[in-house]
């Protein structure tokens, strides 16, 4: 089993955060004011991107194991985040965008799935607890 490490050091007098994963660079967090300066990522804001990387270092293999030509793609990933503590995000809106001249909506439909449940764990740990609505299009 391998063991993935991560550290926290707060660097100011509020609530800022520089943090960092196997040696990584560093990443800022913070919170909004008055807790915080918003000088950084929330943990919300990363859990989104860290979900929207996810499933795309899942989905990007499978296609190219097709030989299918990769232009661009990105996901936009939203949020609707609960009002009351915990403030949790209660579902997640994820929009791939692919240019690709020679995949179908087909193929990549398939590849969201396969992402959503084999591959990305991301994905898969937060699937049970966070409904996640996928869309996409292809250029």
């Amino acid at each position: 089993m391998e063991t993935i490490s991560a550290f926290v050091e707060l660097i100011n007098d509020k609530v800022l955060l520089e943090g960092s994963a196997q040696n990584r660079a560093p990443l800022r967090m913070d919170y909004k004011l008055p807790v915080g300066d918003d000088q950084g990522y929330t943990g919300l804001e990363l859990l989104l991107v860290s979900l929207a990387g996810c499933s795309t270092t899942a989905i990007l293999p499978m296609l190219r194991k097709q030989k299918k030509t990769i232009k661009a793609f990105n996901v936009s990933a939203k949020g609707e985040r609960r009002d009351e503590h915990p403030t949790y995000l209660t579902k997640i809106y994820l929009e791939f965008t692919l240019d690709s001249p020679d995949t179908t909506a087909v193929e990549l439909q398939r590849a969201i799935k396969l992402a959503e449940e084999t591959y990305c764990p991301v994905w898969a740990m937060l699937k049970n607890s966070t409904e996640i609505i996928t869309s996409f299009q292809i250029l």
